[in-house]
């Protein structure tokens, strides 16, 4: 369960699940660097789960035809309609400071 894992397991969890759509496309790890315009290092390194960027983790999807799952990783906030009642349809634009105390 991902919820429960340290920092490290979940890139290295990220890791294995880049590696896993790469096989499944039956692609080396060179050619998706070449594609995504990284050194094919950067890649093995994602894969390892050595803490890539947000960038190379993007592009490496690209390639891969799978920047969709971008969505189920972060998908966008809903508003509550109690929330929406509250602000008369308007969007948050920033955050609130909170009471010190």
């Amino acid at each position: 369960m991902i919820g429960v894992m340290s920092d490290q397991e979940v890139l290295e969890e990220l890791g294995r699940r880049l590696r896993a759509y790469r096989l499944q496309r039956n692609l080396g790890a060179a050619e998706v660097a070449e594609r995504a315009g990284l050194n094919r290092n950067t890649v093995v390194n994602a894969e390892a789960g050595a803490n890539p960027r947000l960038g190379t983790v993007v592009k490496i999807l690209r390639v891969l035809e799978r920047l969709d799952a971008l969505d189920a990783f972060l998908a966008p906030p809903s508003i509550s309609p109690m929330q929406l009642m509250k602000t008369a349809g308007k969007p948050r634009m920033r955050a609130r400071r909170r009471p010190r105390g």
